[in-house]
């Protein structure tokens, strides 16, 4: 999954400044007083709103140490460093890594009953397949980035962008671009497969005619195409410069550009796309267990800090209601509506290696063709 994570790299956060602080937030309201101590928590910049920092720490006299990390892979690493005598009570996995840090013991299946505030999440991010592994949940879903569509509204009939259709019309004949490696998974949920490729597993030569399938239809397409682009910013250049009018991106550089005012929009197609989705979790045998579920529990209480996150960290929201704090600028950028939401498939591992040594052959065979 390292090419997931290069171009989850490409998301460009927005720095759109926070709202206005609440008089009396309801974590503070709901967070139960608690004996003091700590609770070191490992995760990215904006994950933790300093507004909510410091409510919780008044109100629970928790001190929260935060160590920001950039990368899965390094932070897996520093777990597995201290596995022998962790200092991490919090650590933030993707869902898609779960099985890589369930399977050397270095996070802790999540007992929902300790969590009051379970509820806030969306279904769709909490109850969904990728979310229960061997039984049990193990994070607690809180932020995440999708793959969209996007395409210029003031070159473009409405009509028209529900469905990747869009993509491969003659109509946009030279006016799209898309990353190959990664619309590989779209294409074949397009074609009503699963493009995770759990499915195949047991079948791993129904899995390589179905790639070979979706690398055809690539092919096939590729007359239309203006580009396959790899970073974020040169899809947002394309889309300034008219070069396109359509395109396939990760939300983060289409919402950029939304912020920024340009008249484009990023939908989830009918078909649906894939997803990856960032939770919060307790460490193996941390050491301040306690405290750790009482952080989580007070981020989980209201929607409002479900929005604080969206705006510092540039992600979607995964909790109920959070929206309904974001001014209607932030919601096209930083929500999708909830019908959106329920067309969205999420990253899995479990079929990785079958599924990535099928997949990278093809895309070279696509750009060779």
């Amino acid at each position: 999954m390292s090419k997931l994570i290069q171009n989850r790299r490409t998301f460009i956060r927005s720095a759109t400044a926070a709202g206005a602080i609440l008089a009396a937030p309801g974590y503070l309201r709901r967070a139960s007083a608690q004996s003091g101590g700590e609770v070191n928590v490992w995760t990215y910049d904006g994950f933790v709103p300093e507004e909510f920092a410091r409510a919780f720490t008044d109100r629970t006299g928790i001190k929260i140490n935060n160590r920001l990390v950039d990368d899965q892979g390094k932070q897996f690493n520093l777990l597995a460093a201290e596995r022998q005598s962790p200092t991490a009570d919090v650590v933030t996995v993707a869902g898609h890594r779960f099985l890589q840090f369930i399977d050397s013991d270095l996070i802790a299946p999540m007992d929902t009953s300790r969590l009051e505030n379970w509820g806030t999440i969306n279904p769709t991010y909490s109850e969904s397949d990728w979310a229960t592994v061997k039984g049990e949940k193990w994070g607690a879903p809180i932020l995440g980035g999708s793959q969209v569509l996007a395409y210029n509204t003031e070159m473009t009939d409405a009509p028209e962008t529900v469905s990747w259709d869009m993509l491969f019309s003659e109509e946009y004949a030279n006016q799209t671009a898309y990353i190959v490696q990664d619309i590989m998974s779209i294409v074949m949920l397009y074609m009503g497969y699963d493009g995770n490729m759990v499915e195949y597993l047991d079948d791993p030569d129904r899995a390589a005619e179905i790639v070979k399938e979706a690398r055809d239809f690539l092919i096939s397409k590729k007359p239309l195409v203006r580009k396959y682009y790899d970073a974020g910013a040169e899809i947002q250049q394309m889309f300034i410069n008219q070069d396109i009018v359509v395109g396939h991106a990760w939300n983060g550089p289409i919402a950029k550009l939304i912020a920024d005012g340009f008249p484009v929009r990023m939908t989830i197609p009918k078909e649906g796309s894939y997803a990856f989705v960032y939770t919060y979790n307790v460490a193996a045998d941390a050491p301040n267990a306690d405290n750790a579920y009482a952080f989580i529990d007070a981020i989980l209480a209201e929607p409002e800090v479900g929005a604080m996150m969206s705006r510092e960290s540039g992600f979607i929201s995964t909790f109920q209601g959070a929206s309904e704090f974001l001014s209607e600028a932030e919601r096209a950028s930083k929500s999708f509506t909830d019908e959106e939401v329920s067309r969205l498939q999420f990253f899995r591992a479990e079929a990785n290696e079958m599924k990535y040594g099928l997949v990278d052959r093809a895309v070279e065979e696509i750009r060779a063709a």
